[in-house]
Parts: C-alpha cells; structure tokens; sequence
C-alpha cells in the first residue's frame, strides 16, 4: 500500500528523504560507470586495464605509494584524492589516474603507450600530466549539450593550456576535491605573501 505524500507521518520524512538520497548517489555511480567504461575502445581492453590497475595498487601498497613513485612528492605534501579518468588528447582519450594533492593536479595512464624514439626504437611510456597548483587558472564543469551524461571538467593553466578530464566514476566528487585543492592553495599563496 502507498501512502501519499501528504499523508506520511512526519516520523518517515527522515527516512524518505535519506532513501532519495541514496538512490540519488547510485544513479549518479552508476552514470559514472557506464560513462566511463562507454569511452573505451573495447569491453576486454577496459577490464583487463582495471585490473592490472589494481594488482599495480596491492602489489605497491596503495594509491599514495603509487602516486609517490610516479611524481616527485615535497615535504609536506599530500594525497587528496585519486580518481580513475580518462585525458582527453588528440589521439583520443587515454585511461588513467588523475591525482589531486595539496600542491599538485598529476595525471598517468593506467597502461604504458608506444612511441618512436628519435632513433627510430619502438619504447613504451606512461603518459603523465603534471600541473602546479599555483599554475592553475581556473577549473570548470562541462557537460555535453547533446548528451548530458558526458561530463568534463576542463582544467585552464595561467600560461594557456587546457586539459580535459572525463569519465569519472564520481565527477562530483573528483571536482569538489579540484576545488578544495586550488582553494586551499590560493589561500596558502595569500598567506605567504602576507607574510613576505
């Protein structure tokens, strides 16, 4: 039996209200997921990258160890958040881990990619992203007006360059730690020169 709305004792509202919730945060994993796995090029190529991922995440010890290995980390520096994501660059999107730390945004691949040296040997490479925070112009939320399921968050830098970001199994969340992370440097910045 449904009660209507306006019926419900007022002792269910809290509980209805959490239910909404969460049925709210699993429509937008869920959204995110299927976002994510839709910018693959194939099904099989995407698990096996997921789960040599995460073998790579156990076998170093954690997602801040790995973070710590691939980009050189300051004193005092630290992890905020690590999202899987795709960059997107001209050659398409490329797969990997955006790391959001208190004095950096890092991106690598999950999988190594293949390049011609200018001696002509075939090497393979992680393609890494690195921006200071305080290079940081200004992020913004982009969405795809023919599908608004496809979610980007553009990163602009102060000399020019813009880096898209998508795919995310949780953009809301990747982009509030985005913004943590630029505010908290931003005012780290005002403090130092203040007391310069």
């Amino acid at each position: 039996m449904e009660i209507p709305v306006d019926e419900t004792p007022s002792r269910h509202l809290p509980v209805l209200k959490r239910m909404t919730k969460l049925g709210t945060k699993a429509n937008n994993f869920a959204n995110g997921v299927k976002e994510h796995v839709r910018l693959a090029p194939k099904i099989t190529e995407t698990v096996k990258g997921k789960l040599s991922l995460g073998a790579k995440i156990i076998q170093v010890g954690g997602v801040e160890k790995i973070f710590k290995q691939l980009f050189s980390v300051k004193e005092g520096e630290n992890l905020l958040k690590a999202c899987q994501c795709y960059l997107s660059t001209t050659a398409g999107p490329i797969a990997g881990l955006l790391f959001i730390s208190t004095n950096k945004v890092a991106f690598c691949s999950e999988r190594s990619l293949k390049f011609c040296s200018p001696s002509g040997e075939l090497i393979r490479v992680h393609y890494k992203v690195l921006i200071p925070l305080s290079k940081i112009k200004r992020v913004d939320q982009r969405v795809n007006m023919k599908k608004q399921s496809e979610k980007y968050i553009e990163v602009y830098t102060v000399d020019g360059f813009d880096f898209w970001f998508m795919g995310f199994l949780n953009y809301q969340k990747a982009f509030k730690y985005l913004q943590q992370a630029i505010s908290q440097s931003c005012k780290w910045m005002m403090n130092k020169s203040l007391t310069s």
